[in-house]
């Protein structure tokens, strides 16, 4: 796909040039999106937990 690294450092920078102002917005509604999903796996697997997690079966 790409022939060298420079051409990679290239693009990355067109990308940071044309949305350098737009990144910080964009990293913090990811971190929000990433706890709130944590937050969702972790009460989803409170409520999965048996009822009767002491007894064993025979």
């Amino acid at each position: 796909m790409f022939s060298g690294p420079w051409e990679l450092v290239v693009i990355l920078l067109v990308v940071l040039l044309l949305f350098g102002k737009k990144l910080p917005t964009a990293a913090k509604s990811l971190g929000q999106s990433f706890v709130a999903f944590k937050k969702g796996i972790k009460d989803g697997a409170e409520d999965e937990l048996p009822e009767n997690s002491g007894e064993t079966n025979a």
